[in-house]
């Protein structure tokens, strides 16, 4: 889809969302959320703010919001603790910021962002990125409170069944955006898989990986992460649009045909410059939503055309 210099913001709340799975009043929640994050970013952008602006707008709301596998929402580890990733990228410069297994920041897409405009780094991680989001002034909470019943339940099922594997369960959620010059940034937030241990770290929070923005194209990934590291699924998304794929070729090729080959699934959001995109996902559903050049707020779960969102 093309736009005509309208800014334009994508959203995703991962992919792998079951839509028989979801009672009324939890696909409502989600529509709900995803709504807040579009007008709370699109409202950046409406007010001549910058794409890095409008996606860690957009994604803090996600955060907050318990349906979702980041922040408040959060899967559990092994341990029945919660490990928070982030990243963000601002195409316009290539500046980035990551964050890998915190535990105590409520909302890591803000403290990826302080990492890349304070501090001479691209990625932190553990003890010494919270020890740096204290000295940001960033609001650091009890990792309790990340809880949530239904992720509690998840947890305790994947524990009782014995399989000491972690459970590829998938909900990163994330933005791209454009503004009406045509720059764009990428977010992305997540809490992991259910069951990881040994500070496993996943795409999301890896430049290249879940996470990249450079002049042409913003992408936020999402899936099982060891699939989008093993193909470096953003950056190569981006990397065939400067080739001259459109949105869908670039998207298809990563999402739909190599990731799939390898034994992978999951999702992507991808933006260009001139205003194209895509978001493509191999699951059965992916939270997500989006306000294009005409401005409407739209939102889908599963494989239903996106519905004109609720106002919020």
């Amino acid at each position: 889809m093309r736009d005509c210099g309208n800014p334009v913001l994508l959203v995703h709340g991962g992919a792998g969302a079951l839509p028989e799975s979801l009672d009324a009043a939890s696909a409502a929640a989600a529509h709900a959320a995803l709504a807040s994050a579009l007008r709370a970013g699109h409202g950046v952008l409406a007010e001549g703010g910058s794409p890095l602006d409008a996606v860690v707008a957009a994604v803090s709301v996600l955060e907050d919001a318990p349906a979702f596998n980041a922040g408040r929402g959060a899967v559990y580890t092994y341990e029945g603790l919660h490990e928070l990733d982030a990243a963000v990228m601002d195409g316009a410069t290539l500046r980035a910021g990551g964050v890998a297994g915190v535990r105590n920041v409520r909302n890591p897409v803000q403290l990826a962002r302080a990492v890349m405009e304070h501090s001479p780094h691209v990625m932190l991680a553990g003890s010494g990125a919270e020890a740096f989001a204290r000295q940001a002034g960033l609001v650091c909470v009890d990792n309790a409170y990340f809880d949530t019943p239904h992720r509690l339940r998840e947890w305790q099922v994947w524990r009782d069944s014995g399989d000491r594997n972690p459970a590829p369960y998938f909900g990163t959620v994330g933005a791209v955006a454009r503004d009406a010059h045509g720059r764009v940034a990428a977010a992305t937030s997540t809490g992991g898989m259910t069951g990881k241990r040994w500070g496993r770290v996943g795409d999301t929070p890896v430049i290249g990986a879940g996470t990249y923005a450079d002049a042409r194209a913003a992408v936020s990934c999402t899936g099982w992460g060891e699939f989008f590291l093993r193909t470096c699924a953003a950056h190569s998304m981006c990397a065939r649009v400067a080739a001259g794929s459109t949105p869908e070729q670039a998207a298809r090729a990563i999402v739909l045909e190599q990731i799939p080959m390898l034994g992978g699934s999951g999702g992507a959001l991808l933006l260009t410059a001139d205003g194209g995109w895509s978001m493509p996902f191999n699951t059965a559903g992916m939270y997500r939503g989006c306000i294009d050049a005409d401005g409407r707020a739209r939102t889908a779960i599963g494989r239903e055309d996106m519905r004109e969102a609720a106002a919020v």
